[in-house]
């Protein structure tokens, strides 16, 4: 990048990493984390997790800027990226990709395997099953790839208790589950896009209605697995009210969307939710161990 500033190059880098998933990602490993904790605290085991998987979550999406860099050239919302215009090349961001997954998991292996091990499954997924195989070749690449989206709870969980128990494996079905509703509603608003180059996802591949048919059934059955988890006793009622009334309402939204005469519109506020209710279910389980018994 000749002319540049450090700023500048810095900005391209950070780019490289999407910043957004990362961040999203981040709170669903601090819910995975206190909800294991029980408002027990290690500060050390805490920050090392949270960067380790940043991480490898971040040299993941180097990898997919990487792979992805053909169609991202075609596709509206993709323009901007780095590869795209020209201002990092493959081979630098191969490099960066890799010491930065290197970086992640070298961290990981300080706090015990079974994280090491489920980053990897993650990356894998996301790396390989997804990025280079599924998301162009079958409508199925979506629920193949929610696995490497619900593995950051999960991670953050077995960081604290070292067993994968019947917690986590409720963290990853519940987080498997939200991923595709999530999915969806980005499939329908980025239609174009998508059709454009040939991806396969729901809408496209099946149309908007189908699309809805199958984001409203993952939605309850996301509100029935996020609930189990008051049920098999891993938090209190606290978290099982706010989970019913946020489930409930996400319900309402995706029945909402049989009605609708603006399916970008509905699609985009269904997005939104999403976010809010992973967020919230994640500052709620993280202050499950915090609360008073009567409460948590």
């Amino acid at each position: 990048m000749p002319g540049a500033s450090v700023k500048d190059v810095l900005r391209q880098f950070i780019a490289l990493t999407k910043p957004g998933i990362i961040f999203g990602n981040s709170i669903s490993v601090m819910g995975g984390f206190f909800l294991a904790a029980q408002g027990e605290f290690n500060p050390g085991l805490f920050i090392a997790t949270l960067i380790g998987l940043a991480l490898v979550i971040a040299s993941g999406c180097a990898f997919n800027n990487l792979i992805d860099r053909d169609i991202d050239a075609l596709m509206e919302r993709t323009l901007d990226r780095p590869l795209v215009r020209g201002t990092i090349t493959p081979a630098t961001t191969f490099g960066f990709a890799t010491v930065l997954g290197m970086a992640g998991f070298t961290l990981l292996l300080g706090i015990n395997l079974l994280t090491v091990g489920l980053a990897a499954f993650g990356f894998a997924i996301y790396v390989g099953a997804y990025s280079l195989y599924l998301k162009r070749r079958s409508v199925h690449g979506t629920l193949v790839g929610s696995l490497s989206g619900a593995i950051p709870p999960v991670v953050g969980y077995c960081a604290v208790t070292g067993v994968f128990d019947t917690g986590a494996l409720i963290l990853l079905v519940t987080f498997c589950l939200w991923q595709m509703p999530h999915s969806y509603a980005i499939g329908i608003f980025r239609f174009r896009d998508y059709q454009r180059v040939g991806i396969p996802v729901l809408p496209v591949a099946e149309g908007i209605k189908t699309a809805k048919h199958h984001s409203l059934a993952y939605t309850v059955a996301f509100t029935v697995s996020a609930l189990s988890l008051s049920v098999a006793g891993y938090t209190g009622i606290a978290y099982f009210v706010v989970a019913l009334l946020m489930g409930l309402y996400w319900i309402k939204i995706g029945l909402a969307g049989y009605q609708t005469t603006d399916d970008i519109k509905w699609a985009k506020g269904n997005f939104g939710f999403s976010i809010l209710t992973v967020c919230v279910l994640s500052l709620m389980m993280s202050l499950n161990g915090y609360l008073p018994t009567f409460l948590g």
